[in-house]
């Protein structure tokens, strides 16, 4: 049962099929549209009608219509027609497709099925053809036009060109075959000598169009055949004319013919062209021509009413007419310079090969004289040679050379060259400004002289130097103020130009000036490289880019830097300069700079450096490592003071004997010798002072003598006198006051004063010590005997070999008025210094 109710939709489906396929042949569905071909972008409207008469197996009230134009849907409105009719309406208010299939769909039961089609095509009406134009070809007498077919009008267009006698009825001439626009009138259908009308006519399913009309006879407009040219000679006796022979094609020979010359150098692409040559064949004259130069030689014909077309050009004939002499003056330059040896001078020759019209002939060589010592003699040749330069040396006083040219026909006259010496004035001002690519207009304010002549001399400039001997050029007018150079030009080369003005009497010292015919951005940028650094600044220096590099003059170099913040400063530098500095960096900073070189054609950005600033500067650093330095060699000095604080203290604080621990001092009597003195300990070097002097009152016996014998005087006494130590008080000046020990009456005496001077230091052998002896009363020291002051400036120079002090020995006695000093001895009075 489910087998069934699964057939059953296919069954219907395809007795629909079958019913339409037999009702459409029947007439069951028909399409209509108003116009199957509108103009493009029009209305189309359809109707599509289904005969459920016709249809078997359709209902009606049941069926419904669609529509598809092409592959897209299209809503049409369906209502009941006449009788057992079902019909749908479509309007398309814009059909902008140029060609499009209709399509008519019935749908029943839920199946779809085409019905019927129409098929509609858009498009222009066909455009106006011009340009018509037709030429009569002699060979076989067709009339062939061309024309220019206008726009396209997208559809089916048929043309054809048509044509009448002014008696007879237009017929088809011929149609094009193709997309072609051109097509031949057999010689059938024409009528030469008379007049035609001719004309193009277009036509499509929107219209016809027409051309111009052309109302012509066809014998006006014929092509002939080109002439040929027999042969070329020159005229012996007028040497500059040549005589042209020629003869017309065989098909033109029943015409009259106006026939047109042409020729031109070989390097020269214009032609000069010769008219109202006429004649069937025959020749002609023409004068003019330079000598020993190659021509090429064309003709064309055309009949002589002057309306038809002119032939082709005839194949080209070449010839060179025949030579004669160089004629005129060449133009020279030079250079003078000391030769080594003595009287000789050592001249670079150049000259411009003679112009064309002046060479009459290939150049063979020139010959280059000097002015002979004596006149009636010949001048002696010095350069025999094909090139345009020749170096020699003349003498001294030579200021004149001969220059000629010569060729197969003969030598030139000389050119009289005189070497004149370069201190003339200069011009005012120069410079120079490009005219194209390959050419610079060098302008100039003239000098305050008149000048005769001018030279212009201009060299590329290079990194190798090179010379360019050929790039120099003449201005003969003197009252000229600009000249055009070209040889040797390229664009984006920098060149050296100097201009000489030329005087009767001298030349004129060169004006310089440098140009380029064209600039562009340089090809790279100078590499940056970082010379110094510190916290705050970069120092950067860079290799200026070749000159054959610039492709300009470099305006400007442009430093740029930035930091890892993108904070990006630019600085722009002069361009004579190499080197610059950035300021304002910040410390410990990382920053990438790169250089940009301009000229007034662009610019172009070199690489990156990257470079990072430091932490503290040269001079910071320095006074960093001098402090640290610093204090290591005093921690040094420290440490070794330490370990030698003993030498140190010797050295900076010598130790001074103390008269107190001399033999002298520490000398008593032997019967008082219980009685200890007492001596100040060891004092550091310095000025020597007594710290202790006793004073031994006067004995009323004899005191044993320091020298060995008994002094003679006075009986000693029984009972002698105790000492009296005095202690050192310091004073003014340095003077030690002696106070006076209280004896056993408890009374005491005049201060008495005392000093001990050292006037050296330890190893000045040679200064003895010194005792002052001073009192501060009126009344001597020790002894009332008059003495002239016995107690001042008492010297000790030193010790003796008899325990004394002093170079000359000690006396055998001391005198009287000593009898205090008896005894004394400065313990260490070796080390005394003066």
């Amino acid at each position: 049962m489910a087998r069934r109710s699964a057939g059953t939709p296919f069954l219907l489906q395809l007795s629909l099929l079958l019913l339409l396929c037999l009702g459409e042949t029947s007439g069951c569905a028909s399409v209509a549209v108003g116009s199957p071909v509108v103009p493009l972008g029009s209305a189309v409207t359809a109707s599509c009608t289904i005969r459920s008469d016709l249809c078997r197996g359709l209902e009606r009230g049941k069926v419904r219509i669609t529509w598809m134009l092409d592959n897209e849907p299209m809503a049409g409105s369906q209502h009941q027609g006449a009788g057992d009719t079902e019909v749908s309406d479509l309007i398309l208010p814009q059909f902008n497709r140029t060609e499009a299939k209709l399509w008519c769909w019935v749908e029943w039961n839920g199946t779809k099925q085409r019905v019927g089609m129409a098929e509609i095509r858009a498009g222009y009406p066909p455009a106006k053809p011009s340009n018509l134009s037709c030429v009569l070809n002699l060979s076989d007498y067709g009339l062939t036009c061309q024309w220019e077919p206008g726009a396209n009008s997208h559809l089916l267009t048929s043309v054809a060109l048509k044509c009448a006698t002014s008696r007879g009825q237009a017929v088809t001439g011929c149609t094009p075959q193709g997309s072609h626009s051109r097509c031949t009138v057999p010689r059938r259908l024409l009528h030469l000598y008379r007049q035609m009308e001719i004309w193009v006519s277009a036509t499509n399913a929107l219209g016809t169009a027409e051309s111009e009309h052309l109302f012509i006879d066809p014998m006006d407009v014929a092509k002939l055949d080109p002439p040929a040219l027999q042969s070329i000679q020159s005229v012996p006796f007028q040497t500059d004319c040549i005589t042209l022979a020629w003869e017309v094609a065989r098909s033109n020979a029943h015409m009259e013919l106006q026939c047109e010359l042409r020729y031109r150098l070989s390097e020269d692409p214009t032609w000069t062209l010769v008219t109202s040559i006429i004649g069937q064949a025959g020749t002609t004259q023409r004068c003019g021509f330079l000598f020993g130069t190659l021509y090429h030689f064309q003709m064309r014909c055309r009949r002589s009413s002057a309306q038809g077309y002119w032939s082709e050009w005839s194949p080209s004939r070449n010839y060179t007419t025949h030579e004669k002499a160089p004629t005129g003056k060449l133009d020279a330059w030079w250079s003078i310079q000391p030769a080594g040896a003595a009287g000789q001078l050592e001249v670079q020759l150049q000259w411009k090969a003679p112009r064309q019209q002046e060479a009459n002939g290939q150049v063979l060589g020139y010959h280059v004289t000097l002015s002979p010592r004596r006149k009636g003699r010949d001048r002696p040749t010095v350069c025999n040679t094909t090139h345009t330069q020749c170096n020699f040396s003349m003498p001294a006083g030579t200021r004149r050379v001969y220059l000629s040219a010569y060729n197969a026909a003969g030598e030139s006259a000389a050119t009289e060259v005189v070497l004149l010496e370069r201190k003339g004035q200069p011009l005012a001002k120069l410079w120079a400004v490009p005219r194209d690519d390959r050419s610079l207009w060098v302008r100039w304010e003239a000098p305050p002289a008149l000048a005769a002549a001018y030279i212009l001399e201009w060299q590329q400039v290079s990194s190798e130097p090179r010379r360019c001997s050929a790039c120099w050029q003449m201005e003969r007018d003197g009252t000229a103020t600009a000249a055009l150079i070209q040889d040797g030009i390229e664009p984006f080369q920098r060149y050296n130009i100097s201009v000489y003005p030329l005087y009767t009497d001298a030349v004129g010292v060169p004006t310089h000036t440098t140009a380029y015919s064209k600039q562009m951005a340089p090809a790279y940028a100078p590499k940056l490289h970082l010379t110094s650094i510190g916290k705050s600044y970069a120092e950067l220096c860079w290799e200026p880019v070749p000159v054959e590099m610039q492709n300009g003059f470099i305006t400007s170099y442009t430093i740029f830097w930035a930091n890892s913040t993108a904070e990006v400063s630019s600085a722009n530098v002069n361009p004579a300069l190499s080197s610059f500095v950035i300021q304002e960096l910040k410390p410990s900073t990382l920053y990438k700079v790169h250089i940009m070189a301009s000229t007034a054609a662009g610019s172009t950005n070199g690489t990156s450096l990257t470079l990072v600033t430091m932490v503290l500067d040269d001079i910071e650093i320095q006074f960093l490592f001098l402090t640290l330095g610093l204090i290591f060699v005093l921690l040094i000095l420290l440490l070794i003071c330490f370990q030698k604080k003993g030498r140190v203290k010797q050295q900076f604080w010598p130790s001074v004997p103390d008269p107190a621990n001399s033999s002298l001092g520490k000398w008593v009597p032997a019967e008082f010798q219980q009685e200890p003195l007492r001596v100040p300990g060891t004092r550091e070097p310095g000025l020597a002072a007594i710290s202790t002097v006793t004073v031994l009152e006067k004995a009323a016996g004899k005191l044993p003598s320091p020298w060995g014998k008994e002094p003679t005087g006075e009986p000693p006494s029984t009972f002698p006198i105790l000492p009296q130590p005095y202690v050192r008080q310091e004073g003014p000046g340095g003077w030690a006051a002696a106070q006076p020990r209280q004896g056993p009456t408890g009374s005491g005496e005049t201060v008495q004063y005392a000093r001990v001077v050292g006037d050296g230091y330890k190893g000045q052998q040679h200064a003895p010590p010194r005792l002052y002896l001073r009192s501060s009363s009126t009344q001597p020291l020790l002894d009332p005997s008059p003495s002239p002051k016995p107690y001042e400036n008492v010297w000790f120079p030193g010790p003796s070999p008899h325990g004394c002090l002093g170079d000359g020995g000690c006396p055998e006695e001391l005198p009287a008025t000593f009898p205090l000093l008896q005894g004394l001895r400065i313990n260490g009075a070796e080390e005394l210094h003066d």
